[in-house]
């Protein structure tokens, strides 16, 4: 019998792609509530794996009401702090999703003139896949390696959130690359059957307060 850490366990592991890190034109953080995406962007950049820094992200759902500036302009104070020069960051500071960010950031480096077809986009952990799979909807000539935080589900948990409101989280983002190919929000994504079985286990269990 599955327990609800073995399940969460398979799920956390679908999330995460494990790409291997390249050079690259950009490194684009898509917004959020957490900054230690801001963090892994400034280990990148001291990596010298890209010139340019793009934060993108307004207020979300999970930052509206919380956050007082825009997610970007917060990630940029960070990596600011963090010694990443002001002057190799980009901010697109309106977007409210996934989607736009990929949309916005696409309008702020054409209005700057900057071409770009190779970015490591850098998300959440739980987040990797969506973003990939939004991406390469939205954006398909790019080519884009995702990252996130490198942290065990119970670390990523430590003094952030709950682990069981990541599950609610994870269950949700996990049910949206089932059901948003067929939107037309990003590209099919393949789920195994050991995958899919911890999902419903989840959902059996009640976490589904982040469903779409």
């Amino acid at each position: 019998m599955m327990t609800v850490d073995e399940a969460a366990g398979i799920v956390w592991d679908y999330h995460l792609l494990g790409h291997e890190m390249e050079p690259a034109d950009m490194i684009w953080a898509l917004g959020s509530h957490d900054l230690r995406v801001a963090d892994r962007v400034t280990e990148l950049w001291h990596a010298g794996l890209a010139p340019l820094v793009v934060m993108s992200g307004g207020l979300g759902n999970f930052t509206e009401g919380f956050f007082e500036k825009p997610e970007a302009e917060l990630f940029a104070g960070r990596a600011i702090e963090l010694g990443v020069p002001e002057e190799v960051i980009l901010i697109e500071n309106q977007s409210t999703n996934t989607g736009e960010n990929v949309l916005f950031t696409r309008r702020v480096l054409a209005g700057e003139s900057i071409g770009i077809s190779k970015a490591i986009a850098v998300q959440k952990p739980y987040m990797e896949r969506r973003t990939f799979a939004t991406i390469r909807k939205q954006w398909d000539e790019l080519e884009v390696i995702v990252t996130s935080p490198q942290l065990t589900i119970d670390d990523y948990c430590r003094g952030m959130i709950s682990k069981e409101d990541l599950i609610h989280i994870m269950v949700g983002d996990l049910q949206r690359i089932l059901e948003y190919p067929a939107r037309g929000f990003m590209t099919k994504q393949e789920v195994g059957g050991e995958v899919m079985d911890a999902l419903e286990f989840l959902i059996d269990s009640g976490f589904r307060d982040h469903l779409p």
